[in-house]
């Protein structure tokens, strides 16, 4: 008699797929798809006792949050033990308590190849539109003054830029800024304050890098440096970078991302020295394609049962 093959792997979607539909198209020929109905955590909760209790898989980007919150450590430990992979869509995964997840046997995996380019285009747009004061240039221009009352930009060529994070974000902005300055060494954290011009912030969230960048580091920085954000927001004390902003310790910013996100620092806000989007780093067709088809060759191998594309460098060892 044949074996009869089992029932397909259940994928739970807390994001429906926008860019990549025919790769999502394929997948659910090895695997049952759904996207998340849930309003809340608490009916996320309610949920999971019943039309989705026996998951095995989940799929979530960075705005997955909107329904649950954070994957926390309480999220983990209501899933389903059928519930054996998590497979974020994005390259910074600080929403998800990793050690929790290992502890039930819950591997995660992440993007991190896809987000590179645009991320760091987004980072030299931001570092050259903070440098040349183009934020308070377009308010003026909207609010019919031309350039009257305008302050002066600077130049980029021979500026010191230091890199806080070499990692593929970090290359691929050295990569671009150097028609701009040749050269580049590795220094101690405390040079890299003390002497940058411009400092790009590329390091991923974690216990460690919250409030890397506070009051005494900014006091340690040149005068009138410029301070280049798109990794995350909790990496800087926001409220200390608004005061120097303030003070003009800090010429200008160029923001991708913010501490308390969607909620600004209102003295940011109010302040048109700060060039703010966002949280538009990796906002492209082309690159928001490219992270939905990774996740979802993370999520297809799992299905399958196959070594797995990226799992989080914490679980690397749990395949």
């Amino acid at each position: 008699m044949p074996i009869m093959p089992g029932p397909r792997p259940f994928i739970l979607f807390f994001n429906p797929v926008r860019h990549a539909v025919p790769f999502y198209q394929q997948l659910q020929k090895v695997a049952r798809t759904e996207v998340v109905t849930s309003k809340s955590r608490e009916e996320f909760y309610s949920d999971l006792q019943r039309k989705y209790k026996d998951i095995s898989i989940i799929y979530r980007t960075s705005a997955s949050g909107a329904v649950a919150g954070n994957f926390d450590a309480d999220l983990i430990q209501r899933l389903p033990s059928s519930c054996k992979h998590i497979c974020h869509n994005g390259a910074g995964y600080d929403q998800i308590d990793v050690n929790a997840c290992a502890k039930r046997g819950i591997i995660v995996t992440y993007a991190p190849d896809p987000v590179t380019e645009a991320t760091a285009d987004l980072s030299i747009w931001l570092m050259l539109g903070a440098l040349r004061q183009l934020n308070p240039s377009l308010n003026s221009l909207r609010a019919g003054k031309f350039k009257t009352g305008l302050d002066f930009g600077h130049d980029p060529q021979g500026k010191i830029l230091g890199i806080l994070g070499m990692g593929r974000i970090g290359r691929a902005i050295k990569k671009r800024a150097e028609p701009f300055a040749a050269g580049a060494e590795y220094v101690s954290f405390e040079r890299l304050l003390a002497e940058s011009d411009i400092i790009s912030i590329n390091v991923p969230l974690n216990a460690q890098t919250k409030g890397l960048i506070g009051e005494k580091e900014i006091s340690q920085m040149k005068d009138g440096a410029v301070i280049v954000n798109t990794a995350r927001g909790a990496i800087i004390d926001e409220a200390a970078m608004a005061k120097a902003l303030d003070s003009g310790k800090i010429a200008s910013v160029g923001l991708d991302v913010y501490e308390n996100e969607p909620r600004v620092n209102e003295c940011l806000l109010q302040n048109d020295r700060a060039l703010m989007v966002p949280h538009l780093g990796t906002h492209t067709v082309e690159t928001l394609a490219k992270m939905e088809t990774w996740a979802m060759e993370n999520a297809r191998r799992a299905a399958l049962g196959e070594k797995l594309l990226s799992p989080v460098p914490e679980h690397i060892d749990f395949q």
